[in-house]
């Protein structure tokens, strides 16, 4: 048990993250919807609705975010390591962590200017 473990209880969505990523494996990812249908079946009612699982995609990218701050997962996006301390947008994928490479970092549109006018 690592200190981690004995530290914090963690949130079930979050336990059901490692457990995908983990059984997916290294070089591989899954999607946060696939972990929100995951953690949402055994909790269906017959009077949910089919994408009962929507309810819970927040708490999932929310979860996701945490633990990869703690460096217990990743976030790519386009295949590439995005820093969790900074916003993610958009699509991503969720893998066991350090197998993707860094994503470059990100440039302000000043900065794409000044490359395009040195490259003319």
């Amino acid at each position: 048990m690592s200190e981690r473990d004995t530290d914090e209880t963690l949130d079930p969505v979050a336990e059901t993250l490692l457990a995908l990523v983990a059984e997916r494996g290294a070089g591989k990812s899954i999607c946060p919807s696939e972990a929100a249908r995951a953690f949402a079946e055994p909790r269906r009612k017959k009077s949910d609705p089919s994408d009962l699982w929507r309810r819970y995609l927040p708490a999932v990218r929310q979860q996701a975010l945490h633990l990869a701050r703690q460096g217990r997962l990743d976030i790519l996006h386009r295949g590439k390591r995005l820093d969790p301390h900074k916003p993610v947008k958009g699509v991503v994928r969720l893998t066991v962590p350090g197998w993707a490479p860094e994503a470059p970092a990100r440039r302000s549109r000043a900065e794409d200017d000044d490359a395009e006018e040195a490259e003319v």
